[in-house]
């Protein structure tokens, strides 16, 4: 999307997403640099937040803002540019037809450009459909890695997909990347996310325990502990510590 080529800095997740349906909210972040310094930070997404673009605005300043140009030898010339690239991969934030949106400051009414030098590209991979049938050779790179991202298990698209995959080096490489990831890996990334509902569990207890729930009370419980009694159910808790948890009766959690 930015024609250079970049080295890895550093990859960040919430948690592994390796076999990850359950936490589709999760956010990649990939901080990189181009081979002639400029930053770019790549996050990825399923659902964008209602306010994402705003959010965007922020974080992009935040990273052009962030580069060191005190001392003596430096001045305002030496701000490289930077890139806040996100990849959407559910939920359209624009509801248009085009794929790559691109921003920077500029003054709206005579078209100039501010400096140029703080950019915000937004790819939404829904909006892949309207290219997966257009000729492989005459896709850009960029609509090349759109629709991998978004076809990439669809078996369906398996011819399209290995057609870009031996035309384009880099995409073929994520493709052996993918491939190659570990049981182990996959299991670790199986057992964050049990972890993740077990310490959520337990945030709950003690946030109910924290609200002053008293044991064996049943008239009057507050709509939270009702929530917490079905999701120990639904968790198939036994009976008696959900009763010592939420002082519901026996009764009253067989009928949740």
């Amino acid at each position: 999307m930015i024609e250079r080529k970049i080295v890895v800095a550093t990859i960040t997740t919430n948690e592994p997403a390796a076999n990850n349906t359950f936490d589709r909210s999760i956010r990649f972040d990939i901080a990189s640099k181009a081979a002639s310094g400029e930053l770019i930070n790549v996050e990825m997404t399923f659902f964008p937040l209602i306010y994402e673009a705003v959010r965007l605005e922020y974080y992009a300043s935040r990273h052009f803002s962030g580069q060191n140009i005190k001392g003596s030898k430096k001045n305002y010339s030496n701000l490289v540019e930077t890139f806040q690239i996100a990849i959407i991969g559910e939920k359209e934030i624009y509801h248009d037809e085009i794929l790559i949106h691109t921003f920077e400051y500029y003054d709206k009414n005579h078209n100039i450009s501010l400096g140029g030098k703080s950019k915000i590209i937004i790819l939404e991979l829904p909006k892949a459909e309207q290219i997966i049938d257009k000729p492989t050779a005459e896709m850009a790179a960029s609509e090349k890695w759109s629709v991998f991202l978004q076809y990439l298990t669809n078996k369906r698209k398996r011819r399209k997909i290995n057609e870009i995959l031996r035309e384009e080096e880099g995409i073929a490489m994520a493709g052996k990347t993918l491939v190659n990831i570990s049981r182990e890996e996959i299991e670790f990334a199986q057992q964050t996310v049990k972890l993740k509902r077990e310490l959520d569990y337990q945030s709950d207890m003690v946030d109910a325990e924290q609200r002053g729930l008293e044991k064996g009370h049943q008239k009057g419980c507050s709509e939270k502990t009702l929530e917490i009694a079905k999701k120990m159910k639904t968790a198939g808790r036994p009976l008696s510590e959900i009763e010592e948890f939420t002082g519901l009766t026996p009764e009253s959690i067989k009928e949740l």
